[in-house]
This record gives structure tokens, sequence and C-alpha cells, in this order.
């Protein structure tokens, strides 16, 4: 054999070889059946969030409505419930948890935007909210008309401070804004004067009041909330949507708001 025929058969061999490799380890695996391998839901949830997503300190477990349907969507795929996994995050930690693929889904009071929706999936929505102000009772506040000159404390990443923000200047009102990265801190923040406004969906305010606090009428920029997952996970975004859209239909999410007084 001359060289010009080994070294057509060798480059033969190598392509061969690199289409082998290429079909048996190239291949992405299905999200829906990595889930089932694995036998685990991996959930994102908030841990701050009193009847969405809250880790009960005394008995070490997560409650809320955003915890019962992990648990539903768990039972679905691996059919049993207690195999979702939860994972805590907040406003800026979920998104780069879903991306680098340590969840598998987040459902934790994410808003649907338009914007988002092109880096994420988003279900249906589960929930729809509107965002809201905590104050003190004290100053006598009735709206954010009465805000000028005030700060504001809103979560990192969150879509509160541009609502805020936008119904602020249609009022001609000027406010500041604080960003921190959990409720609780917010919460302080205003206890202890360093805000004074706490502003989120007004279905997490309804957690932090307390006998000194008050939610203002106001309602803005309506948040729809849904169960999130990465852009390229179709299958697993279309199975969960259709479980959503069913559990709409049927009575079953509504019943958990009730549960939760939401």
């Amino acid at each position: 054999m001359n060289v010009t025929k080994r070294t057509v058969l060798g480059l033969g061999a190598a392509v061969l070889a690199l289409l082998i490799l290429s079909s048996c380890g190239g291949k992405k695996a299905d999200p829906l059946e990595a889930i089932k391998s694995a036998g685990v839901l991996k959930v994102g949830v908030k841990s701050d969030v009193p009847k969405f997503g809250l880790l009960n300190t005394a008995s070490n477990q997560y409650e809320g409505l955003e915890i019962e349907l992990a648990k539903l969507i768990a039972k679905d795929l691996l059919g049993d419930p207690s195999k979702a996994v939860f994972t805590p995050v907040t406003a800026k930690t979920r998104g780069p948890l879903l991306d680098n693929g340590e969840l598998d889904l987040i459902i934790a009071t994410f808003t649907i935007t338009e914007e988002r929706k092109l880096t994420y999936n988003f279900t249906t929505p589960y929930y729809t909210d509107a965002v809201g102000l905590l104050v003190k009772k004290a100053p006598a506040y009735k709206s954010l008309a009465d805000l000028n000159g005030k700060v504001i404390g809103v979560a990192q990443s969150a879509t509160s401070r541009q609502a805020i923000a936008d119904a602020a200047a249609a009022l001609g009102v000027k406010v500041d804004f604080l960003e921190f990265a959990t409720y609780p801190e917010i919460k302080a923040a205003l206890d202890s004067g360093r805000v004074d406004v706490f502003s989120v969906d007004k279905s997490i305010l309804n957690g932090y009041l307390d006998d000194t606090t008050q939610i203002l009428p106001d309602a803005f920029s309506p948040q729809n909330y849904g169960v999130t997952s990465k852009l390229d996970n179709k299958d697993l975004a279309a199975h969960v949507d259709g479980l959503i859209t069913k559990w709409l239909g049927d009575g079953t999410i509504a019943g958990l708001v009730s549960q939760f007084g939401l």
C-alpha cells in the first residue's frame, strides 16, 4: 500500500471514530429523563416568603403554596412528592442557579416579563399579584404621592424597583432606593428607620405585617408568577406547563391559594 492510500485510510478511520464519539457522548440528555434517572427534582424556592416559600425553623421544613406545587410536580414525574429537593434562592441567585444546571426548576415568586422570556421558559401563571408598599403606621402615609424624598427598600434584581420608579415619575414624586439581598433584611431596615418603605409584591408584604406597619392601598404593575426552567429545556417546560394548566382548571391551585390564605 502506498503512502497516499495509507493516509486516506487513516483519515477515514479518524473521521469514523469522531462520528462514533459524537453519537455516543455529544447527544444532550433529555431533561425529563435525566430527572427520572436521578430520582429527584431539584427546585429553587424562597425560604423567607410566608405562604409561598418559607423555611419553618422549628420543623426545618419548607411550607407554602410554591412548596406544594413542587411536591405535586415531583409526584407526577417521580411518583413521590418527597422527591422534590429544595434549595433556597433569592431574586438575585435563582437565575444563575438555573443556568448552571444546579436546579431543574424555579418556583420562587418569579415574575414573568417579556425580557425574562428571552432567557427562561415560564409556565402559564399560577398566581397574579401586584407591587405594593409597606410602611410604618406612625407617619400616616396614604399613598405613593406622600413619599416624596423617601427611601424605598427593594430586593436585588426584583421588578419592584422599576414598577415604583415608573409610578413615582408619573406622579412627579422623587424617591430613592436601597437594594437588599433578602426580605427580612428590608423589614429590619424599615424597623430601624434606614428605609421609609418596604416594596415588593403585596402577597409577600402580607407576611411581614405587624402591629406597627400597614400596606398602602396602591397597587402597581401586575406580577404573574410562573414555574421557570432553562430556555433549552423545552420538553420539561411543556410538561410542567401542562400540569399547571390542568391544576388551574380542576381547582387544585385554587385550593392551595385558599389553604394558605392568599
